[in-house]
């Protein structure tokens, strides 16, 4: 693909710049009229003469995240996709173009990028209402809350997070052994009551009583960020934002390489907290190496926040690269570490999912619940879990019998 430099070519090309930068924001990327014109002076500073050129010229202008890689790429992919794109992408943006064959397996955003680049204009003509029988559907927020988080545009991601800031989070407390001052305690405080005899001069004894203390156990989560994974990991570092709100929440980020992100995502602004996030983490979006993650917190980080019975979330589609009998030894080195092991897995959307990948069979044994995490009713049961509530699922290990 070459660039035409010409006058008339030079003001299509910006044209359509302009274009693909209101995409770029209908798809959620936060891209202003400033970026505009820092896209088009990098295109006539770096006189680029191939795609490859022109992607990266247009990479380095929009995309500011490691997250907002993967919708540059697909909106990338579908608007500059034709040969001789000056001419042909004003057709392709008209209203009415037809829009680009779908997949027949839809990516992780892909609904995003389709909706900011067909969706219709905002001055076009409503089409009439027609009344339906309420009985017979279901509610906006009821379709919301079983939509895979893969398949929303850019408004229901919007409103997802706004769901996901009012679940109702666990608030599940468990007593230790530890003994503090209380009026309807059972057991009486022989110190404190002998301390108040002394006042009266010891002819009267005043009980003091005692019972043990409640704590909220502390939660640990090891969220994954490889490619795969990457689209719901931005919706679910929002849940883990909003449960730091509520309880004592210690979270690592792995792909390649462990990185502990507690401090980042204790900002009260969810946008602030997961931007800190991506600046400290270097392998977003790349590959996965669980089992080396898992040694490193086991070693590193599992005697500084696995105590007081705290609870390990694992958030990963299981799919190791490495060798999974290391694998299978850090998982069980972390079962007995921790007080409960959880492990959410996207992949269980998919109806006919079964453990069949060797990292998901090394894993599975030392898990206690297998829960699946790909949209709002998801999460929802996974609060319930959090809460220490009766388990709904049936014994992780069962997958293996069903797979074998």
């Amino acid at each position: 693909m070459s660039v035409n430099h010409s006058s008339s070519g030079s003001g299509q090309l910006a044209t359509n710049i302009l274009y693909f930068a209101r995409a770029l924001r209908e798809a959620g990327l936060p891209v202003g009229p400033g970026a505009v014109l820092d896209a088009l002076a990098a295109v006539e500073a770096a006189g680029v003469g191939n795609r490859a050129d022109f992607y990266a010229a247009l990479h380095a202008v929009f995309v500011k995240k490691h997250e907002h890689s993967l919708l540059f790429d697909q909106a990338f992919r579908i608007f500059w996709k034709r040969r001789g794109f000056i001419e042909k992408l004003i057709a392709m943006m008209s209203p009415m173009a037809e829009p680009a064959k779908r997949l027949e397996r839809a990516e992780a955003g892909a609904s995003r990028i389709a909706d900011a680049f067909f969706k219709t204009p905002r001055d076009a003509k409503a089409e009439p209402s027609h009344d339906l029988d309420a009985r017979l559907t279901m509610s906006a927020a009821e379709v919301l809350q079983r939509k895979d988080f893969a398949q929303m545009n850019a408004a229901e991601i919007i409103a997802a997070r706004d769901a996901i800031a009012k679940l109702r989070l666990p608030a599940h407390a468990v007593r230790t052994r530890r003994f503090v001052p209380d009026r309807r305690g059972l057991r009486v405080d022989p110190r404190r009551s002998f301390r108040r005899s002394l006042k009266a001069g010891g002819s009267t004894i005043d009980l003091a009583f005692r019972a043990r203390s409640v704590r909220h156990p502390p939660i640990v989560v090891l969220c994954d960020i490889s490619g795969s994974m990457s689209e719901y990991t931005r919706i679910f570092l929002h849940f883990v934002h909003a449960l730091g709100e509520r309880r004592r929440v210690s979270t690592f980020l792995f792909g390649t390489r462990l990185t502990n992100v507690t401090r980042a995502l204790r900002e009260k602004d969810v946008d602030e907290a997961l931007a800190l996030c991506s600046d400290q983490v270097k392998d977003w979006s790349g590959g996965t190496r669980i089992g080396a993650a898992l040694h490193r917190f086991n070693r590193e980080w599992s005697r500084r926040v696995l105590g007081q019975g705290a609870i390990v979330l694992l958030f990963t589609d299981g799919l190791e690269r490495d060798d999974v009998r290391a694998l299978g030894l850090e998982m069980e080195r972390l079962r007995k570490s921790c007080r409960k092991l959880i492990w959410a897995n996207p992949l269980l959307r998919y109806g006919g999912f079964e453990a069949k990948a060797q990292g998901v069979r090394a894993m599975l044994p030392e898990v206690d619940e297998f829960r699946p995490i790909h949209s709002l009713a998801s999460m929802a049961d996974l609060c319930r879990a959090l809460a220490e509530e009766r388990p709904t699922f049936a014994d992780p290990k069962a997958w293996l019998k069903l797979s074998a």
